[in-house]
């Protein structure tokens, strides 16, 4: 007989579990930037969302009934600091709550500061344009740690900064719709800087008693011509900007974000872990020499002979891409975790064939020695997928968004029984 200890491919000590965000599942946050764009007629509107902010104990217990240990989460910045720069204790109350209902299950939070959207006030102020949110965003991280410290022990500071920085500032399908390249890598740099702060101040604050990281969106690049030199060069520059610069700016504490002035950060080294967040592979065809056509252009999926499974988001389904982004983050030893990957899609059983091949490649790195201690897939609930209002169904758990009732898919029990035996 085969022992239990040869049959486990993950550890007993993983953690598991799914990930979501304030403003996609709480409901009616209407003292952010998101909101008021979406009063404002750009996008779908959130409205109640899934009604977490109410339903959070029923929702952690759908959680701890599939296995999950740990949950990834966010906190709301703008219900807990007014413009004049007071704090609402009752908000914080509330998160207290929120975080102790994870821990009475048994399920570790992973808890996210800033997850794209901001206080009104704050994006009134030039957003991550304006330098000044850089203290704004530390003050929130230490008075975060002062208050819910001891409730986490792993933080994440920004959610997937190249990607805010991208859709905000150079493609303009996010608040504040900008459409302006310098200004997409001001912000990104401004964001390193705030992560720095962030960090020291959660470290200080918690006598370094904390694991703090960023989720980054990482994507697997390929040259849309195999084997063209050119086509290499330019998928080399681009995953250099979106893949690593962002987190070889805070190891090294020294910007390092391609044309942008170096400059010395708080800290150096100020990841204790690196979150990835992996859905897709992109092809990257040669524009050309100079600024921003050096990194390439993306090739349409249904030119390229390679392409598989394309998801309702128009994304590639590429599972050996998530093995192939856990090995290039290996330069920077530190642990790693899954802080996203999940598929958009009405059919579950492509969900959990999503899961089944991603796992795969997660194995694969670990029986390779990769310090990865964690898989949170995209997302627990069914909610509000941004410009795509609720039309993308990424849940492990379906939600009526009409009565709110919640039931679990067969994907969220397939996940459950890999948890439960640690192998397929």
């Amino acid at each position: 007989m085969v022992s239990e200890k040869k049959k486990r491919i993950f550890p007993k000590n993983f953690l598991w579990g799914a990930a979501t965000s304030a403003h996609q599942v709480e409901g009616n946050n209407k003292l952010s930037d998101w909101w008021a764009w979406e009063k404002a007629g750009n996008t779908a509107e959130s409205g109640r969302a899934c009604a977490k902010y109410e339903l959070y104990d029923h929702d952690f217990s759908l959680a701890a009934e599939l296995g999950h240990n740990s949950h990834r989460l966010s906190i709301e910045w703008s219900r807990l600091q007014r413009p004049d720069g007071s704090w609402d204790n009752s908000e914080w109350d509330h998160y207290k709550k929120v975080l102790s209902s994870l821990t009475a299950k048994g399920i570790k939070p992973v808890l996210t500061l800033n997850h794209f959207t901001l206080p009104k006030y704050i994006a009134r102020q030039g957003a991550w344009l304006n330098r000044n949110i850089i203290d704004s965003f530390s003050s929130f991280a230490e008075k975060t740690a002062s208050i819910l410290g001891g409730m986490a022990e792993f933080w994440i500071t920004i959610n997937e900064p190249n990607m805010l920085a991208e859709m905000a500032y150079l493609k303009g399908e996010f608040p504040p719709c900008r459409r302006d390249y310098k200004e997409s890598l001001t912000v990104l740099a401004h964001m390193a800087e705030a992560h720095a702060g962030a960090y020291e101040a959660i470290k200080s604050a918690l006598d370094g008693n904390a694991k703090v990281g960023a989720a980054k969106a990482l994507t697997a690049f390929h040259p849309c011509r195999k084997n063209n030199l050119f086509d290499m060069l330019a998928v080399k520059k681009t995953r250099w900007l979106r893949n690593h610069s962002f987190i070889n700016s805070l190891m090294e504490g020294r910007l390092t974000i391609p044309g942008m002035p170096e400059k010395i950060l708080k800290t150096k080294k100020s990841l204790d872990f690196i979150g990835i967040n992996y859905y897709l592979r992109q092809f990257v065809r040669w524009q050309g020499f100079g600024g921003r056509k050096s990194f390439g252009k993306t090739c349409p999926y249904q030119h390229h002979p390679e392409s598989g499974d394309i998801t309702d988001m128009g994304w590639e389904v590429y599972p050996e891409g998530l093995y192939e982004v856990i090995k290039e983050m290996m330069r920077y030893r530190r642990p790693v975790m899954i802080t996203e990957n999940g598929i958009a899609t009405d059919d579950d059983r492509r969900r959990v064939e999503f899961i089944r091949l991603h796992l795969k490649s997660a194995a694969k790195a670990l029986s390779e020695g990769m310090p990865l201690i964690g898989y949170l897939h995209w997302s627990l609930l069914d909610n509000f997928e941004w410009t795509h209002g609720y039309s993308k169904k990424f849940g492990l758990v379906e939600v009526d968004f009409k009565s709110l009732d919640r039931k679990i898919k067969p994907s969220g029990w397939y996940f459950a029984d890999i948890i439960k035996k640690g192998t397929f």
